[in-house]
């Protein structure tokens, strides 16, 4: 008895000693530069919102948060870099709405997207336009629809990646409505824009950051919005559950992980922190109108991914949809 009261009151006394070490550790953090890889590539709407939220970090924490740009494969590069660092806080990872999909769409991945990561918090939500070349003879939805019917393969949709939330809403799109295109995959958003411009491709769901200085310029013509009510800037525009596609929705998000196991003080430091600066009035300001600011807690993000996972997953079972095409 005497032996096993000896080896119990070790293990609480390593138990204590880690637990403040822990809290100690969060204390003083950050104490050197922070990365914060970015699975996607510059140029888009997220860029703008991300180094909104690291300009603040920085001022706010005394320490550097620096953008680590790492594109491609639907995002697996960058978050297999952040999945094989130390989970000492000084890695994080911004994840958008394509973050769900990567369960469904990538294979023989050399770490599990959802065990390799804790969620640190979810920081906005975007709903966003569909927009089409001005040369395309459709003004609404409806019109849409009729012409990709008459012309199945012809239109050209523009995504940034296969397999990522613009393709993935596009073949949900042409299964809701029985339409066919062709995807033409980008490696970003950005970099599918002069193609839109020209006309070589067709049709895009965009971010308002990126989609509406070109509607507003006659560059492009929005369709509809893409979500579920009608937005701020465009309070003229209809959606596309008003002009008939019931249920149809693309939003895009923006949040950060942390790799597993991190210590549990420093992801709710850094959580209080993203939470601060998601009621900052400046924030709110410099993002705009159609950026609503959330600052969840990590365990609201973490139920926030469950339940977009298994939206999705729904999404591609009963539209067969595949990831090749």
């Amino acid at each position: 008895m005497r032996n096993s009261y000896l080896v119990a009151s070790c293990v609480l006394a390593v138990a204590a000693v880690s637990t403040a070490h822990a809290q100690d550790a969060a204390v003083s953090y950050p104490a050197k530069p922070v990365i914060m890889v970015v699975p996607f590539a510059p140029g888009g709407g997220t860029e703008i919102e991300g180094r909104t939220f690291v300009a603040k970090l920085s001022e706010n924490l005394g320490r550097q948060f620096i953008m680590d740009f790492k594109p491609g494969a639907a995002m697996t590069i960058g978050m297999t870099h952040a999945a094989r660092a130390a989970p000492d806080g000084y890695t994080l990872l911004f994840v958008s709405a394509n973050y769900p999909l990567v369960p469904l769409v990538a294979k023989d991945l050399p770490y599990d997207p959802v065990k390799a990561f804790a969620p640190v918090s979810l920081l906005s939500k975007r709903s966003a336009l569909m927009v089409v070349h001005p040369s395309l003879p459709v003004k609404n939805v409806k019109e849409y629809i009729a012409l990709a019917k008459a012309r199945p393969g012809e239109i050209n949709f523009a995504t940034g990646g296969p397999g990522g939330i613009q393709h993935l809403t596009g073949a949900w799109l042409n299964s809701i409505t029985r339409t066919k295109t062709t995807f033409i995959h980008y490696k970003a958003s950005g970099a599918m824009i002069p193609d839109l411009l020209a006309g070589r491709s067709h049709i895009s769901p965009m971010s308002f950051p990126l989609g509406l200085p070109l509607v507003k310029s006659g560059k492009m013509r929005a369709l509809g919005v893409a979500s579920l009510e009608r937005s701020l800037l465009l309070p003229e525009l209809p959606t596309f559950a008003e002009q008939g596609v019931p249920d149809f929705e693309y939003s895009t998000w923006l949040g950060v992980l942390a790799p597993a196991q991190t210590p549990v003080a420093i992801i709710n430091k850094l959580s209080a922190e993203l939470i601060k600066i998601t009621k900052s009035p400046e924030v709110a300001q410099r993002l705009g109108d159609e950026t609503r600011l959330i600052g969840s807690t990590p365990e609201q993000f973490r139920k926030h991914v469950a339940v977009e996972t298994e939206r999705w997953r729904k999404v591609v079972q009963e539209a067969q949809i595949r990831f090749d095409e």
